[in-house]
């Protein structure tokens, strides 16, 4: 089989309606949601069928797709509503359902058919028979496994036609392609129908335990406590092996991530992937779309499996929470050039006078000076305290609706 180098979509996470928006205006070609029912992320703004129509129909406007995840593993009962379920997704307009189980699979298939039927991560695809497998049972795509490596995933693509979907950013789960019962035990919530705790992000004390004897606590004998953490995976550096290697999509993990961690991370992999096809043979990695993923939350960053297994720096065994180095401060949403004003919605504190830093839905980056601000009564403020708060502001810069606000954080 011929190694083509089709452009591949960027997928990205939209935990809510509105981050389907910005996820699309910074340059997906698709995104992955979640409805109220078989998917992973209970605690996501998971949307209803309403939201998920309007969603399709303002990605239909710039060409893109929504895929729906609905990957929990099926336990008896679970199963009862599914095939309407199914059918309601396909005539609203969702292009794909994302499914591991197999019983979820069949009934799709069945009792929706026209749905495309995507198989999920959960499912451990690890070698191109297993991904022919589907094949035959009518799936057009496979999310591998994040265990692949590149070696793989290139002889996987050698000897299978079928669509390949690979996550290239994001958090990582320290269990086997996610499947974690650790938050079963910890905190009676099953993880792999919606309601992972994340108990492997906690902090534990640490015993030493030798054989036949009491344990003893090593606490104040180590600096802190102690977390089994993954660290985040980032490919940005890898964009070409990923094309040439033949994925058709490259998925961004975060559901549960903001609207500022959607829009920063997709329009670096936008511009990452356009300028591999403008530049050819003389692509390189830009030093700024490191930088700009470096300005979102997130844990140190490695490439997991791609190109070796794993070891003890993939670990974050001392600070579990994500850094995060920026402050989500404010979304244009309306600009009008007439009077040179915007209207902005308040995320975080700012003020009047402050310079704060612009990301477009371009992917353009630039600094601007927070200019006179009015509350809707048209009374000027000198600073926007309240949450969600839309006022005017005047600026001479090119601020288009979707420009995120953003701040170092302070501390």
């Amino acid at each position: 089989m011929t190694k083509t180098l089709k452009r591949p979509e960027v997928l990205s996470p939209a935990g809510t309606l509105e981050k389907l928006k910005v996820a699309v205006q910074y340059g997906a070609d698709a995104v992955f949601i979640g409805g109220q029912a078989y998917g992973l992320r209970s605690r996501a703004g998971n949307f209803t069928f309403e939201q998920m129509e309007e969603g399709v129909q303002f990605a239909a406007k710039y060409g893109a797709k929504v895929y729906v995840a609905a990957n929990m593993v099926m336990h008896e009962g679970n199963e009862a509503g599914a095939g309407e379920w199914f059918r309601k997704l396909r005539d609203i307009g969702i292009a794909a359902v994302i499914v591991s189980d197999p019983a979820l699979i069949m009934i799709a298939a069945t009792e929706a058919p026209g749905l495309e039927i995507h198989l999920s991560t959960q499912a451990s695809a690890t070698n191109y028979e297993t991904l022919e497998f589907w094949k035959e049972l009518g799936l057009t795509r496979v999310v591998l496994a994040r265990e692949v490596s590149m070696e793989e995933l290139a002889e996987i693509r050698k000897r299978t036609d079928v669509e390949i979907e690979a996550f290239v950013h994001g958090a990582m789960c320290i269990s086997y392609s996610g499947r974690c019962t650790l938050s079963n035990h910890m905190s009676m919530r099953d993880a792999n129908r919606g309601g992972c705790s994340q108990s492997c992000r906690w902090k534990y004390d640490l015993y030493d335990m030798p054989f036949g004897q009491e344990r003893k606590s090593l606490k104040g004998e180590i600096p802190e406590e102690f977390s089994m953490s993954a660290v985040d995976m980032s490919m940005i550096d890898h964009i070409p092996d990923m094309i040439e290697n033949g994925v058709d999509s490259l998925k961004i993990e975060g559901r549960m991530k903001s609207v500022y961690y959607v829009a920063a991370v997709v329009a670096a992999y936008r511009k990452a992937i356009d300028s591999y096809y403008e530049s050819g043979a003389a692509f390189s990695v830009h030093p700024e779309w490191r930088e700009e993923l470096e300005k979102v939350s997130h844990r140190p960053y490695t490439t997991a499996f791609a190109f070796q297994d794993p070891d003890h720096s993939a670990q974050e065994y001392v600070k579990s929470q994500p850094e995060q180095p920026y402050d989500f401060i404010g979304l244009v949403l309306e600009q009008h050039k007439e009077n040179d004003t915007v209207k902005v919605q308040q995320r975080n504190y700012f003020k009047a006078g402050e310079v704060v830093e612009c990301l477009t839905p371009a992917g353009d980056v630039f600094s601007v000076t927070i200019g006179r601000l009015t509350n809707k009564d048209g009374e000027e403020v000198a600073a926007a305290p309240h949450p969600l708060e839309e006022l005017t502001m005047i600026t001479g810069q090119d601020l288009p609706p979707y420009t995120i606000l953003r701040r170092r954080a302070r501390g």
